[in-house]
């Protein structure tokens, strides 16, 4: 048999390495470990750009490019070329036709200059009452007619961007086609409206007439796009006009149309496009500021590129609900921007692909969250951040390293005892069998050879951490601090005491248990409240659950208590707190005494009265009391735990 190796052609490569989204994940982490959430965070990450990316823009460079596009277009002329090149065409040709008659003194050339002087003041009410002048001057009459061709040309091709061409050697054959053209189109529309159309009868269309849609659409959806986007830039380059400007072009317009026999066709054709595309921007005006006049099909078409780069614009910030990299058209960014830009979009939309795709983003009711094997990831990020900033002296094992029966290899052993669950020591256990048979012949073990490996004793802890929510740890800048405190101590107990209970606890006007994969898209509250009473509560059932474990209790806060839990589930909220609220609060400090629960309360806040409430919970607990700043805070949670477990 032979074999012959080469590339993969049939899909993707199987054998290639999953795409390496660590770094995007560790910058995510970085935005979410300091307060931000997922979403936010996301966000962030493909405005700045991808980390170590050469030569890729992120969404804010394509937005900044973006910008400067609006302004380029908005500063490139003014609105009114068609309208001034027109009235231009006029007064030469009526000078024309002047010059030609001033000569002749017969009673017929003042009769023709009387009728040139009664002329109507506006542009389309003169070139109205020209259209059945007989001009003596046959410059002037070839004048005219270039006015009435620029018409033409300018009117149809604002509308069909190829008819510029198609119209350039103005002919009756010429015009014949495109009134056939129009009538071929409605009909269509029709049909589609009816649900008769077939893409046949569009590839018939285009067949026919595809010379005068340089866009070549590929059916009739990506047509009538093309056409009610320059549809809906015409009617916004009327409203970009002073009223007088506006009613002299449409004038002109309506003029125009008349005149090629297609108003009745443009009529049937506007309404269709406006029924099928009313989300388009139709009537909004927009403020150019350039002194080069600009002919209205180039009007058009910047009004049509400028509401193309608005909605571009939108799509590029992503900050509308449920935003994707995917809303964000490639077309769009390749006309506005380049082949270039359209690379740099799709890297961006590759890594919040894979994020999804590797496990470590889900999106649910067009929320974006992380995953648990994200937020472990981050919690793990969290823990090396905290170990980093403590000393040497104060890292260490936290186990009791006592014989027993759970936990890490000793490297020693000792005879085996019914009921010993350790793993058989088998090197010792076969040495046994050997010394006691003198080494001959084959060994057979007994009883007495076993021996088990010792392990370290562990004791199970029921950990509690509870943090304050409030809204003022968002107005004092600790609330990033306690939510890295909490990812930590989640990733800490998960890791490396798998054998404990967590909980972790957060409160505000109400406390609630906070899962583990939702510490990481966890925000502060923006309500008042400090209902420590509540979590306490909350705390304690968890320890009555595990009531062989050892109870751990920590409490991150900034403020006193303002709120407690009445009898009937509501919370009650007072500031200065009532005797009630603190009674009660004291009173769940006094059960977990009770409970032989050590609580120890780091304070973030250097307050007089939540320093003399934090005391009295000492003095009645036993516990110890911190005072920390906030960059410290997860060191001294995690070693304060630490510390609690070796005493343990």
């Amino acid at each position: 048999m032979s074999y012959r190796y080469g590339e993969y052609r049939d899909g993707p490569d199987p054998l290639a390495p999953p795409y390496d989204v660590r770094s995007a994940l560790d910058r995510m982490g970085d935005a979410v470990l300091s307060g931000s959430n997922p979403a936010h965070a996301l966000r962030d990450l493909l405005r700045e750009g991808l980390p170590g990316a050469e030569n890729r823009r992120g969404l804010e460079d394509l937005l900044r490019e973006v910008r400067r596009r609006r302004r380029e277009l908005r500063a490139g002329g003014r609105l009114d070329g068609t309208l001034e090149r027109a009235r231009a065409l006029l007064d030469k040709a009526i000078g024309q036709e002047r010059a030609e008659l001033f000569p002749d003194p017969s009673d017929d050339a003042r009769l023709r200059e009387a009728e040139l002087a009664a002329l109507p003041d506006d542009t389309p009410g003169a070139i109205r009452e020209l259209g059945e002048y007989r001009w003596r001057s046959e410059a002037a009459r070839a004048t005219f007619e270039e006015l009435r061709d620029l018409l033409r040309r300018e009117v149809l091709d604002s509308q069909f961007r190829g008819m510029r061409q198609a119209l350039e050697n103005p002919d009756p054959a010429a015009m014949e086609r495109v009134r056939e053209m129009m009538t071929d189109l409605n009909d269509m529309l029709d049909r589609d409206a009816r649900g008769e159309h077939t893409q046949a009868d569009f590839e018939q269309f285009m067949g026919k007439y595809g010379d005068m849609f340089p866009e070549a659409p590929r059916n009739l959806e990506e047509l009538v796009d093309t056409l009610a986007r320059r549809a809906a830039a015409t009617r916004r380059l009327l409203a970009s006009l002073t009223p007088a400007q506006r009613e002299e072009l449409d004038a002109l317009i309506g003029q125009t149309l008349q005149q090629a026999g297609l108003d009745e066709q443009m009529r049937r054709l506007g309404e269709s496009l406006h029924s099928r595309r009313p989300d388009l921007s139709w009537d909004a005006p927009e403020r150019f500021g350039g002194e080069e006049p600009m002919g209205m099909s180039d009007a058009v078409g910047a009004l049509d590129e400028l509401a193309d780069l608005t909605r571009l614009e939108a799509a590029l910030r992503q900050d509308y609900p449920g935003a994707q990299m995917d809303d964000i058209d490639e077309d769009a960014i390749r006309r506005a921007l380049g082949r270039s830009a359209v690379d740099d979009l799709e890297a961006l939309k590759r890594v919040e692909r894979e994020l999804e795709a590797q496990g470590y983003l889900r999106r649910r009711r067009g929320k974006v969250e992380l995953t648990p094997k994200a937020v472990r990831r981050l919690g793990e990020t969290a823990l090396r951040r905290v170990f980093a900033s403590l000393e040497g002296g104060r890292r260490g094992d936290h186990d009791q390293v006592d014989a027993g029966s759970a936990g890490e290899l000793t490297g020693s052993s000792r005879p085996w005892r019914f009921g010993d669950e350790q793993p058989i020591d088998v090197v010792r256990t076969v040495v046994n069998g050997v010394r006691r048979s003198g080494g001959t012949g084959s060994v057979t073990l007994s009883v007495d050879d076993f021996e088990v490996a010792e392990t370290e004793r562990r004791t199970a802890a029921a950990v509690c951490l509870l943090v304050d929510l409030s809204y003022s740890m968002a107005l004092r800048g600790t609330w990033a601090a306690a939510k890295q405190t909490a990812m930590a101590l989640q990733a800490l107990v998960t890791s490396k005491f798998p054998q404990d209970s967590v909980q972790i606890i957060g409160f505000s006007n109400y406390a609630r248990v906070l899962q583990p994969d939702e510490l990481a898209g966890l925000e502060w509250d923006m309500v008042q409240g400090t209902n420590l009473h509540h979590a306490l509560l909350i705390a304690g059932r968890h320890l009555d659950r595990h009531p062989d474990f050892e109870p751990v209790v920590l409490v991150v806060t900034d403020g006193e208590p303002t709120a407690h839990l009445r009898r009937d589930g509501s919370a009650a909220f007072a500031w200065p707190p009532t005797s009630e609220t603190l009674e009660l609060t004291l009173a769940e400090v006094d059960k977990m005494t009770r409970r032989r629960a050590t609580l120890n309360v780091f304070m973030l806040a250097d307050d007089e009265r939540l320093r003399d409430f934090v005391n009295e919970v000492g003095r009645r607990n036993g516990g110890r009391v911190f005072s920390t700043a906030a960059d410290s805070l997860g060191e001294y949670v995690v070693s304060d735990f630490l510390r609690t477990r070796r005493s343990r």
